[in-house]
């Protein structure tokens, strides 16, 4: 694991279109039993280079009722971006994720993790790519029917700041998703 973490770490397969240069961000680990599939970086986790260090990361450890303690144990939670590198940023918010990371890294990666017990999908593009045809039309509607990825697989809307109206619009969310969630996610890092 150590070696592909290395080549991922210096990859820079796509540097050309980085604004902010290579800086690929990623934690895993063989024993980990939770794997959390976001988007990509943004500007301030590009600065620090610890995942979801910003108010995004904030709201994801309040929904799955966790502290950075757990989340940051490799062991028990591995966090792998669609893409390992800020993108840059677009009209309303920043750049989707580089194409290239997913296809070249994430099989290598999920074959060396054999003890994963939940796969948290945040976002649209983690949930076209791993749901393939059984996503729904929507991001609302394939979190709305989680239940029919379950047990293995969550899928969640972005825990970003700028998804608040999302969350406002959407109450059942709160109400349906999350403590299965906590409850999930509890079982997996404590078996």
């Amino acid at each position: 694991m150590e070696t592909l973490l290395s080549s991922i770490r210096s990859c820079e397969i796509c540097k050309e279109h980085l604004p902010l240069g290579p800086n690929p961000i990623v934690t895993a680990h063989p024993d980990a039993r939770v794997i959390i599939i976001g988007q990509a970086p943004g500007t301030k986790v590009h600065a620090t280079s610890i995942p979801w260090d910003d108010p995004s990361g904030k709201q994801l450890r309040k929904w799955l009722d966790c502290d950075s303690e757990v989340f940051y144990d490799p062991t028990k939670v591995s966090l792998v971006p669609m893409g390992f590198c800020y993108p840059g940023k677009g009209k309303t918010g920043d750049l989707p994720p580089r194409p290239e990371c997913a296809p070249q890294w994430h099989e290598q990666l999920l074959s060396k993790m054999p003890n994963i017990q939940l796969i948290i999908l945040i976002g649209m593009y983690a949930q076209k790519y791993y749901l393939k045809d059984t996503a729904k039309k929507t991001l609302t509607e394939t979190v709305r029917n989680h239940e029919a990825y379950a047990p293995k697989i969550i899928p969640l809307p972005h825990p970003s700041p700028r998804n608040r109206f999302w969350l406002t619009k959407n109450p059942w969310f709160d109400v349906e998703v999350v403590p299965k969630l906590q409850s999930a996610f509890a079982k997996a890092v404590s078996d």
